[in-house]
């Protein structure tokens, strides 16, 4: 090649990078159109516009004459033990005896009536600030910016309201400009003392605060600060507090915070300390901090598809994610920093549900690019550890590691249907998420320290709590599935059920990678040994995954838990066989079949990451859109129920959980994003209509960040960047394909549709369409 034509060569991939990193870049912030716009405020809690940074939150909403902004610390718990839950009958081996005598009643009394029964332990609220705006006028325009994290409230009269939660720290802010009187904030304490008549309520309902029965707290008033001061069960406290200061006639900027403290724990600022530090600095030096912080967020990953209500759904969940994940606090909950503002306890108590909740919250996380928010699912999972232990022994007798499905702050057992909530392979759901963490980082520090030593504990627990049948196969002595014949006897089953056999299939398996990814060879021989022991999946003669050998699917639930070996576990894979191809469309069929008349919002989430694996994308785009239309608030909160009662599913009710809203994100992410087979699969699974698609730095297996545009319904560019470094598989987008440039990278030879890639650490790729 002569030197001229080199140089035009080289130009012509130099403008291709350049054009297609404008493209990223564009990508890269969510745009108004996917911003929450009314017209009016909410008038309920659930509806309320939402803020937060994982550790404290509120929601923007209008509670009669005044502007209401519920606050909430995701550390607020009431984490008195549940009564009558640790007593001498306490073991699974105690609760395998009741079932063989077939005297299951004194079970359920005593392990699963307390949670419906008993106020605490749980999540708590932490208080709210009113605003009386009776005499404003009407509401113009109520605006939430994704990109900023900030809400905008503006009267007709001109007046304007802006709040955010800091992105990083425990305060929030409110800044109202153009007023024409003076507004003061109004601190209001739950009620946790009532003098009418307290009603109990169920787990969806929540009970009555004043169940708890706490000594109602103190507000005390100075100028521009008002403090309120709380003692809930066994010392802890907590400390709400606001202040606030006249910038000039027309202009007010005031702060809130929350703290709280444990006995015995390591002191914390007070709430009070905060505001006043803060105060001091002012909200714009806060605001331009916190808008910083978001915009880093929005640089990990973009998407765009044709479908503008999915696109923007997917930023309101990224949008939500940032605001509920962080390390250095709590784990997603149920409901996150967003506890019910009602006068009640949260759903189901606002706890650490581990049978499904917290585990689809973070699904998004990974092939998302958000690993450092996952790390604080992780970091809460450690911190507990030694709690964990002691609940393996206690009630399995193991000396590995087994997590209560249903937790508190601390991880301590909280009891309810204990099918689920003490389950014994609630622990190898969670090591999961170590595994996908490894993967998706590879990060061997990682790997070391908490990744395989989570994976061999599980293990080590579910070899010394399984027994061998008659045929020397290993198996658990009772089994269940999530939530099939809820909490009666019949949800125990002697054989392993699908769902316990593919998470223990899954442990075994892992343990045996991980080790000897480490050179742990004895420790992988061993771990391939037990893996061996285990039965095959139990399937109907039409290929249909069963609920075990015993049960069929065929009544509609919510929970698709005889579904985990297809997702989230990857054990039965469209690229393995033809088999599994089969089992795959056959047992989705079925599911369709039955019908969704008991499932939730998160069941449509989940099915579309399923039908993603099936290659199927017209009905993830589907089940997606039957989510984001029928199971969301206008705020986009997942309320469970069918919110149009057009036959998505007889459940109609409205309890606010996030499990949904987070796993609708992971469902999208899978239509664009594939790795789990070994090999990356850029769009696998899109609507044939889908003719414009772009994202812009999706993760991939191996920790590979991957770039793509298809246009006119062909495959235009694809970037891949390497991390960490190493040898990955491409399946070909592309008809034909040409390098536009390269760096650290070698590049093998278009073998059968696929092409083998080496790169070193931080190595690029840049591949785009040649002409026919």
């Amino acid at each position: 090649m002569n030197t001229i034509a080199r140089f035009h060569l080289e130009r012509l991939f130099f403008f291709a990078l350049f054009f297609f990193g404008i493209i990223c870049t564009t990508l890269a912030q969510p745009g108004p159109r996917h911003d929450l716009n009314f017209e009016s405020l909410a008038t309920t809690w659930d509806e309320g516009i939402p803020l937060g940074n994982g550790m404290v939150g509120a929601l923007i909403w209008q509670k009669k004459d005044h502007l209401r902004m519920s606050l909430d610390r995701a550390d607020l718990w009431d984490q008195r033990p549940m009564k009558g839950l640790h007593r001498p009958e306490f073991s699974y081996k105690w609760v395998q005896e009741q079932v063989k005598k077939k005297e299951y009643g004194i079970v359920q009394q005593y392990f699963d009536v307390p949670y419906d029964k008993e106020p605490g332990p749980s999540k708590i609220p932490g208080g709210a600030l009113e605003f009386d705006i009776q005499s404003l006028g009407k509401v113009q325009s109520v605006h939430l910016s994704l990109k900023e994290a900030v809400c905008t409230v503006k009267w007709e009269n001109g007046m304007v309201l802006k709040t955010f939660v800091h992105a990083t720290q425990p305060v929030g802010w409110f800044r109202f400009e153009n007023l024409k009187n003076n507004i003061i904030p109004k601190l209001v304490a739950p009620t946790y003392q009532s003098t009418g008549v307290v009603a109990t309520g169920g787990p969806v309902e929540g009970d009555d605060l004043s169940r708890l029965g706490y000594k109602q707290g103190t507000i005390k008033t100075g100028s521009n600060t008002v403090t309120y001061e709380q003692e809930g069960w066994g010392g802890f406290k907590y400390q709400v507090s606001v202040t606030w200061k006249k910038i000039n006639n027309t202009t007010v900027e005031g702060a809130w915070s929350i703290s709280s403290q444990y006995p015995g724990q390591k002191i914390n600022p007070l709430a009070k300390t905060i505001v006043d530090q803060s105060i001091a600095r002012g909200y714009n030096t806060y605001l331009t901090s916190h808008n910083n912080w978001w915009k880093e967020f929005w640089s990990k990953s973009a998407i765009h598809v044709p479908d503008t209500l999915l696109e923007k759904q997917w930023y309101l969940e990224q949008y939500k994610f940032g605001a509920a994940a962080r390390r250095g606090a709590p784990p997603i909950s149920l409901q996150a920093v967003w506890t019910a503002d009602n006068g009640r306890l949260p759903p189901w108590k606002g706890d650490f549900h581990h049978d499904l909740n917290t585990q689809l919250s973070y699904w998004p996380a990974y092939s998302g690019n958000h690993l450092e928010e996952a790390l604080g699912y992780i970091d809460h999972l450690e911190q507990n550890k030694a709690n964990y232990k002691r609940y393996s022994k206690l009630y399995f007798g193991s000396d590995g590691l087994a997590v209560p499905g249903v937790t508190t702050l601390d991880g301590t057992e909280m009891g309810g249907w204990i099918q689920y909530s003490l389950s014994p392979t609630v622990s190898a759901w969670l090591g999961h998420h170590y595994y996908l963490q490894w993967r998706y980082s590879m990060d061997r520090r990682f790997l070391k320290e908490k990744a395989y030593p989570w994976i061999s504990d599980v293990a080590r627990h579910l070899e010394q709590v399984t027994i061998k049948d008659k045929d020397g196969f290993r198996k658990l002595p009772i089994s269940s599935s999530p939530e099939i014949h809820d909490n009666s006897i019949n949800a125990w089953f002697n054989s392993n059920t699908n769902y316990d056999l593919a998470l223990m299939r899954f442990t075994f398996g892992a343990a045996a990678e991980l080790a000897a990814e480490s050179g742990l060879k004895a420790e992988a021989s061993h771990w391939k040994k037990i893996l061996s022991e285990f039965r095959d999946f139990a399937v109907s003669e039409n290929n249909e995954l069963l609920v075990s050998s015993t049960l069929a699917y065929k009544e509609s639930h919510r929970h698709f838990s005889h579904m985990m070996a297809i997702y989230p576990l990857s054990l039965i894979t469209w690229e393995k066989n033809d088999q599994s191809k089969e089992i795959i469309q056959h047992t989705i069929a079925l599911l369709n079949k039955i019908g969704p008349d008991y499932w939730c919002g998160y069941s449509y989430s989940w099915l579309a990451s399923m039908n993603a694996r099936a290659k199927n994308g017209a009905a993830a785009a589907k089940a997606l859109q039957i989510f984001a239309k029928a199971f969301c608030l206008k705020n986009s909160f997942h309320v469970n129920g069918d919110q149009t009662k057009s036959g998505y599913s007889k459940f109609v009710y409205r309890p606010f959980t996030l499990e949904g809203n987070f796993a609708f994100a992971s469902g999208l992410q899978e239509m664009l994003l594939q790795s789990y087979a070994g090999f990356i699969e850029v769009m696998p699974a899109v609507p044939d209509e889908w003719q414009d698609i772009s994202f812009d730095k999706l993760r991939a297996e191996g920790a590979f960040l991957i770039s793509a545009e298809k246009s006119g319904g062909r495959m235009k560019k694809l970037k891949i960047v390497a991390e960490a470094g190493g040898t990955t598989k491409l399946k070909l987008p592309f008809k034909n394909f040409t390098v536009a440039s390269k760096n650290a990278v070698t590049v093998g030879k278009a073998v059968d549709g696929f092409v083998e890639l080496s790169f070193k650490k931080g190595g690029e790729l840049m591949m785009q369409e040649q002409g026919d």
